[in-house]
């Protein structure tokens, strides 16, 4: 039986155990490689059951509002004559859970897979260390009810994932990716800081549900927004913010790629919330929405279009990870943009919604896999080049069946789970804009043609003499890509106890602004 001390303390420890687990993690390699790399795995299995523990006490018992240094921290914060609560909180929502539950399933996968595809690599303790404090900047960004730490944890997720990106030696490219990644997150986390300081001039609060309840969207508060969608449609890839896209995630290691696009989500969830909790009712729905959907159309065409010319096998898969961002941006800019339309909203709002952020995971689980196939790939080959690839089929068989379940996810065909959040996407999109859904449906067109192109011209075909001695990757490699695989076609052919579960009391808690609030306040 599980402690009342852990049930208490679980928004607190999950970031606790991987940020013990980061620092530890040099203590370890000390040791042996292979104490460090059974330490990591303990961590992010152990953050994993953290997760799902958190996410079925949420979605039992609602909010939980965790108050750093209270005696009791499940209670919702007292607050003063001017509403304003005391100490650093946690607010976790369905809405926090269903990302954090993403992240940690994908984490967990891809600590497994690194620790054999990192072999080749020099530095091993402080690759892993900052794979797990990564994992604790995007856990605190989704967790978080304070704007002024969500812009530290943005900056953990930022900094961490810099260093990693540039982790590889590659003739200084890898370092230039870094750089370039790091520089653009700077700029990024600078605009944030400067709304949470244009938040607490006005309003001399940093909590999330004080600021949404006092905001009086003056001049101040439409120059925070504006500051706040760029900067968090740029980290999370959108277009036209998505140049540093491309360069990252193809030099950074294949796993980090893969934890990459959740750190991208993250950044996704923090527009999210911004929109829905902070500002909500005081936002031109129709106006916001059509923003965030223009969005989405433009990230879905162009990258898609970006990636069929592409021959880096990890540069095209990064193009079709910014045409993916695409539809989760038009499923809930759909679902703001009739916000204030409830027959409208219930007809096909709050779907539109769901299909955006069932998608979130989906892509998460998909786009990991494929990354984590193509560094596979690399691994054999040491060449991402698709014009010096051919036949791996012949004796990298699991790897080649892990991409076709993950292509064929990506490309909407079932039974696999990208076809079934896009068909929420398509149906209730072409309800609000027929042509926004036959643009969708174009675009998932020619992702499946581009993949059709990388499938043949990896493994299809006689084996080139220069890979005769190629064989199939470690089990550890294999696993990890296993249970990724194995999740994109459970949540294809089981959707409906995904949605139910995870996916409605999610987009229900994002756009219940006044029920966080009063999660928050007690109602004040």
């Amino acid at each position: 039986m599980i402690s009342d001390w852990i049930l208490q303390n679980l928004p607190a420890l999950l970031l606790a155990v991987p940020m013990l687990g980061a620092f530890a993690t040099p203590l370890f390699g000390h040791v042996s490689d292979s104490a460090r790399n059974t330490w990591v795995m303990l961590v992010s299995l152990a953050t994993l059951v953290i997760a799902g523990l958190l996410t079925n006490e949420v979605l039992i018992n609602g909010t939980l509002v965790y108050t750093f240094g209270a005696a009791q921290p499940s209670l919702a914060i007292p607050a003063d004559s001017a509403g304003i609560p005391f100490r650093i909180i946690f607010t976790v929502d369905a809405m926090s859970v269903f990302m954090a539950i993403s992240a940690c399933i994908v984490g967990f996968a891809v600590s497994l897979y690194s620790i054999t595809a990192s072999k080749k690599m020099s530095g091993k303790d402080s690759f892993f260390a900052l794979l797990l404090l990564m994992q604790v900047g995007i856990l605190g960004m989704v967790c978080t009810g304070d704007m002024f730490n969500f812009f530290v944890f943005l900056e953990i997720n930022s900094l961490a994932g810099a260093a990693l990106v540039a982790s590889r030696i590659d003739m200084g490219v890898a370092v230039e990716a870094g750089l370039k990644y790091a520089v653009l997150s700077t700029l990024g986390g600078l605009l944030v800081l400067f709304s949470v300081g244009l938040f607490y001039g006005q309003y001399d609060a940093l909590n999330i549900a004080v600021i949404a309840q006092n905001m009086q969207f003056g001049m101040l508060d439409k120059v925070a927004l504006v500051l706040l969608l760029v900067a968090l449609a740029m980290k999370s890839g959108a277009v036209p913010m998505h140049f540093w896209t491309p360069d990252a995630y193809s030099m950074a290691p294949s796993g980090i790629t893969a934890f990459l696009v959740v750190a991208s989500q993250a950044s996704l969830y923090g527009l999210f919330r911004v929109l829905f909790t902070l500002y909500n009712v005081t936002l031109d729905y129709v106006t916001t929405g059509w923003v965030i959907i223009i969005l989405g159309v433009l990230s879905m065409f162009i990258g898609v279009t970006m990636a069929i010319p592409q021959k880096d096998v990890k540069r095209l898969m990064s193009y079709h990870a910014v045409s993916q961002t695409g539809y989760m941006l038009l499923g809930v800019g759909v679902g703001l943009a009739v916000l204030g339309d409830e027959t409208m909203m219930n007809a096909f709002g709050m779907t539109a919604m769901q299909g955006g952020l069932f998608h979130i995971i989906n892509h998460a689980m998909y786009k990991g896999l494929l990354f984590l196939t193509a560094g596979a790939i690399f691994y054999q080959t040491d060449t991402r080049n698709l014009n010096k690839l051919g036949g791996l089929g012949h004796d990298m068989k699991w790897t080649m069946l892990f991409f076709v379940i993950g292509a064929l996810a990506i490309a909407g065909i079932p039974p696999f789970n990208g076809f079934e959040s896009k068909l929420m996407i398509y149906e209730s999109v072409f309800m609000f804009n027929p042509a926004l859904s036959v643009i969708a449906m174009v675009v998932s067109i020619l992702t499946l043609a581009s993949f059709v192109k990388v499938f043949h011209s990896m493994f299809t075909g006689p084996r080139l003499p220069e890979y005769s001695e190629v064989r199939e990757v470690p089990k550890p490699m294999l696993i990890a890509m296993g249970i990724l695989a194995l999740l994109v076609v459970l949540f294809g052919v089981f959707p409906q106890p995904v949605v139910d579960f995870i996916v409605t009391p999610a987009a229900s808690a994002l756009v219940d602004q006044s029920g966080y609030i009063a999660a928050v306040l007690g109602g004040a």
